[in-house]
């Protein structure tokens, strides 16, 4: 069986007494990192590596960034997402990694938030989805086990948001928003929540202002999306709500799904 995360740790320097007992404790065989803040030469490297990860990050100073950590090789590395070359926002890095039985590909996403919406980091935010759906249709056409795991800034339905009329107006929330997620999704990708879970208020961020954690007012943005040959495979799926406790926390927790790979 092989474990994949994805998790927001909101600046892996900030987070890494976090990180790395979440590492030791949990052990997923892949971990996939949002909002590392982060270049290569700050990244924790060593101490990472040092509990048996591979290391692979796509990083920008003080903002953004993702990276994967495998405890088993990564072939085929692509960082950056296709379609726009001017875009220097480091938010894509995707890897293929052997299973015991077979390979799969597995990419960490930071989707852009887009707020304050309407205006430019919308824009920005819708045609980075109509990218992300390109790209997504082309790997659909290897018919390989695929897993595109991160940060989408997307609530997909009222059921996901504690206040689904106070958050009309946010960019995770808005119409346009959720039918591009749809469109995506619309490809043949299977969100992995909804085939392992399904339950209202399954919350994967929630704000460090007005008691949001205390109040559970959060919201669901964490998402694993797979492929028909990873969704014909998944066999446990979780959200550790538990890491939104604890010294200086992350406002998002790691979701975690486990694969026959």
């Amino acid at each position: 069986m092989i474990t994949i995360a994805t998790w927001n740790v909101n600046s892996i320097r900030t987070r890494m007494h976090a990180v790395t007992k979440w590492l030791k404790e949990t052990a997923p065989d892949v971990a996939c990192l949002q909002e590392i803040k982060s270049t290569a030469d700050t990244f924790p490297f060593m101490e990472i590596e040092a509990l048996g990860y591979n290391v692979e990050i796509c990083g920008q100073k003080s903002y953004n960034g993702v990276a994967i950590l495998s405890k088993r090789p990564m072939e085929d590395v692509r960082k950056g997402l296709p379609g726009d070359e001017s875009d220097e926002q480091a938010r894509y890095i995707e890897a293929v990694i052997s299973g015991d039985k077979r390979s799969f590909r597995v990419a960490s996403i930071y989707l852009p938030n887009g707020n304050p919406a309407p205006g430019p980091k919308y824009h920005y935010k819708l045609a980075w989805m109509d990218r992300l759906k390109l790209h997504a249709k082309e790997l659909l056409k290897f018919e390989e086990a695929t897993v595109l795991a991160g940060d989408y800034n997307v609530i997909p339905e009222a059921k996901d948001v504690y206040d689904p009329k106070g958050w009309l107006g946010e960019a995770l929330f808005m119409p346009e928003t959720r039918a591009k997620f749809r469109e995506i999704l619309g490809l043949g990708l299977t969100e992995a929540f909804e085939q392992m879970d399904g339950r209202a208020e399954q919350y994967t961020f929630w704000d460090y202002q007005r008691g949001a954690w205390q109040n559970n007012e959060g919201i669901r943005i964490d998402h694993l999306l797979l492929s028909p040959q990873a969704a014909d495979n998944i066999v446990e799926f979780k959200i550790e709500r538990i890491m939104r406790d604890g010294i200086k926390p992350s406002d998002h927790v790691p979701v975690i799904g486990t694969f026959d790979f």
